[in-house]
This record gives C-alpha cells, structure tokens and sequence, in this order.
C-alpha cells in the first residue's frame, strides 16, 4: 500500500469520526461492491482498460469521436396505452 493511500485512509477515518473508509462502500442495485476510492492498481489486470472508443471491445463508445462532433439527442415518449 503506498503512503498517499494510507494518508488518504487516514483522512477519511477521521473525517468519519473513526469508522473505516470501507464504510463508504456501496452496493448497486446488482450487487456490485462500490469502493469509495479507485486507483492504478484497481484497473491494473484490466485488458480492456487500452481500448479506444469506436473499437472492441466498446467499453468506451461505438463512435470514435463520441459526441465531440454533434451533442447529445434528448427524446421523448410521448405514446399513449390502451
């Protein structure tokens, strides 16, 4: 564990009056674990983490250029049910 991770720990143990900085760890509604705190050794093993947008595996975008050339569509439903 590298000194800056200790001293952050160590920050937000006394800024949670005590608890562990593993109590701001959440669960989405899957059940995936929510660190309150990523770094490089999270995403170390990760292959996808080299990809860019538009190629496989599209973890960052189907569109090489995203959005960076037209904004976001905003839509409405507006159907009616029987």
């Amino acid at each position: 564990m590298s000194d800056d991770l200790k001293a952050w720990e160590a920050l937000a143990a006394k800024d949670l009056k005590g608890a562990g900085p593993e109590s701001l760890t959440w669960a989405t509604l899957e059940g995936i674990a929510v660190k309150p705190l990523y770094t490089a050794a999270d995403t170390a093993g990760l292959a996808h983490m080299g990809s860019l947008p538009g190629l496989a595996p599209f973890t960052r975008g189907v569109r090489a250029t995203m959005y960076a050339g037209r904004p976001w569509t905003i839509r409405q439903y507006a159907g009616f049910s029987t």
